[in-house]
């Protein structure tokens, strides 16, 4: 879905907003192009129009839901103004906040973003922890926006737990177990072990075959699992020091520099032609990249594809709903923005687009569409990731992860992965970019 899609690894771009359109998670938002749109929802009948300022798909029109609450509200009148990439609509929020005008009423933040709002722009965004039962939500989901003196200045709407998504067919023919439960139990709390069935497939790989398409997307997995990434929770940059980081770091080299990597790069066209082409066994997959793979693998990977338990708890994407204290309309804007975060309403957006929610009580009513589950090989979908939701920890967050996130797994760990180089050259070609980026 367009939470993590939006830009969470830098230049990766927002393509996986596609998704299966009869698919439990369709609702990635497409990256065509750097301007806005105005997507609608208002008829004008209503004597206060609310903006909503989005990117990407959030699938509140998609799902009805501004039609809905224009009904119960016949006062209110909605219009939603979309930019399509969030590199672009962020620093444009940015700006307009430090202005003190030109916001929309609300305004979405990206997961990424989160931290730098938190930490700079807190003054100008409404305590939304005083307006809402904060129980509802997951702890870890509402300390990301949240800051040290305990004002909450965005309400979660979806996350992104990860599983791990494997093609039980290629698993057969190297004589690897096929069962979810059992592959979960195997590499059950490191994804060392993950790692280490990679090895015993690629004993016996069918021609053509790598265990998991790159490197980078273990980094990823395994360090969104961690409690320590590039930050400590007084806020220092510790990503030179991290535990997090060194564990994952080792998990990417072992595969870096072995046979087990397609050595692609995510969400590029090769990546797409591996799915399509059956050519790795694996990914680290969260919730919204169920439809990617349904989309880009087509009919040929229906009921090859299965889906189980991650090693560890993590997270990818994820977005907040704010409301900027410079709208004229604050008590209308906090009841909307209340109202589409409820429970019952992100159980209606998941039915549509599957964006999987971050609140818990919403999950018992969670059903993956049949098609989505029949593809996934009758995988309990909702189960798997629901489970992880609730066990993903508390990250502390900085405003330079994003950057520092891009430099180890785009520059560091691809030197070593496509240019083979040395796990140390990669290092120090990641630490020059981030020292660089922080300005050190």
């Amino acid at each position: 879905m367009r939470t993590s899609i939006r830009r969470s690894r830098g230049t990766v771009a927002m393509m996986a907003a596609t998704a299966l359109a009869t698919g439990l998670l369709a609702g990635c938002a497409s990256d065509s192009d750097d301007g806005s749109s105005d997507a609608g929802g208002g008829d004008g009948k209503g004597n206060i129009t609310l903006t909503v300022g989005t990117f990407g798909v959030f699938g509140y029109k998609q799902a009805g839901l501004y039609d809905e609450y224009m009904k119960l509200h016949p006062d209110i009148n909605i219009k939603e103004n979309v930019t399509t990439r969030t590199d672009v609509y962020w620093p444009k929020v940015l700006t307009r906040l430090q202005a003190g005008s030109g916001t929309d009423d609300i305004q979405a933040i990206e997961v990424g973003n989160i931290t730098e709002a938190v930490q700079t722009q807190a003054a100008k965004f409404v305590d939304l922890g005083k307006e809402v039962d904060k129980s509802q939500w997951l702890d870890w989901k509402l300390a990301q926006a949240t800051t040290k003196d305990g004002k909450t200045i965005g309400i979660g709407t979806d996350i992104g737990p990860m599983a791990v998504c494997y093609r039980k067919d290629l698993f057969a023919k190297a004589g690897l177990p096929t069962d979810r439960a059992k592959l979960a139990e195997q590499w059950k709390g490191d994804w060392s072990k993950y790692v280490d069935l990679g090895k015993q497939y690629m004993k016996k790989a069918p021609k053509g075959t790598k265990y998991v398409d790159s490197a980078a997307s273990v980094y990823n997995a395994s360090l969104g699992g961690a409690s320590e990434r590039n930050y400590d929770k007084d806020g220092k940059v510790v990503w030179d020091k991290s535990q997090g980081v060194k564990d994952a770091w080792d998990d990417a080299m072992s595969v870096a520099t072995s046979d087990m990597s397609a050595k692609l790069k995510q969400f590029d066209p090769t990546w797409d032609k591996g799915f399509a082409n059956g050519s790795f066994a694996t990914v680290a997959c969260p919730a919204w990249m169920l439809g990617y793979i349904g989309e880009k693998a087509g009919d040929s990977g229906k009921g090859k594809w299965d889906v189980a338990a991650a090693p560890t708890a993590s997270n990818w994407g994820g977005s907040f709903l704010a409301v900027p204290t410079a709208t004229k309309h604050q008590k209308e804007a906090v009841a909307l923005a209340k109202w589409l975060t409820a429970p019952e309403q992100q159980a209606k957006v998941f039915a549509k687009q599957a964006s999987f929610p971050s609140t818990p009580s919403a999950y018992a009513s969670l059903k993956p569409q049949a098609d989505t589950t029949a593809y996934f090989s009758d995988a309990p979908l909702t189960q798997i990731f629901s489970d992880a939701a609730k066990t993903i920890p508390a990250q502390p967050l900085g405003p330079k992860d994003k950057p520092i996130d891009t430099a180890i797994s785009d520059i560091g760990i691809l030197q070593v992965e496509q240019k083979g180089k040395s796990p140390a050259q990669g290092w120090d070609a990641a630490s020059k970019e981030i020292k660089d980026v922080l300005g050190q």
